[in-house]
């Protein structure tokens, strides 16, 4: 198993100004962590990767998007998400959301202020391919 903080890149990605908001305070950083990558032989090029992400309570994420088609299914406390142009969702352990590969993820982000949750990740997605691309 593979741990990536992801604290090298999210520190500059909250360091940008989200949408419509002045200047504030960084919501807590999420961890991630890499469970596997593997390629795909039947679908060259492509990879399936699986991670688990833990939101610290008031966690969230900036916006970005994955250049990959994103299934997440929620394993502790509740999460909120969102894709340009869709409704903010609140999922609850058990529950899924998919994200393609054009989307933008809006909103992601932890649901809860004093507890923490967690969520599986699998990308299918280019070889190679970061996790995640900062987008506006």
């Amino acid at each position: 198993m593979k741990t990536t903080a992801m604290r090298g890149l999210l520190p500059l990605l909250f360091s940008m100004p989200w949408t419509g908001q002045a200047a504030m305070a960084a919501p807590p950083l999420p961890a991630v962590t890499v469970l596997s990558t593997e390629a795909l032989p039947e679908y060259p090029g492509k990879e399936a990767q699986m991670l688990v992400v833990e939101y610290p309570p008031g966690g969230a994420d900036p916006v970005h998007r994955h250049d990959a088609h994103g299934f997440v299914y929620v394993l502790e406390g509740s999460i909120v998400m969102a894709v340009r142009g869709g409704k903010e969702v609140t999922l609850h352990a058990g529950q899924t959301f998919h994200e393609g590969p054009q989307d933008i993820h809006t909103v992601g982000r932890n649901a809860s202020s004093t507890k923490p949750a967690k969520f599986l990740v699998l990308l299918l997605k280019n070889q190679g391919a970061p996790i995640l691309t900062p987008t506006r």
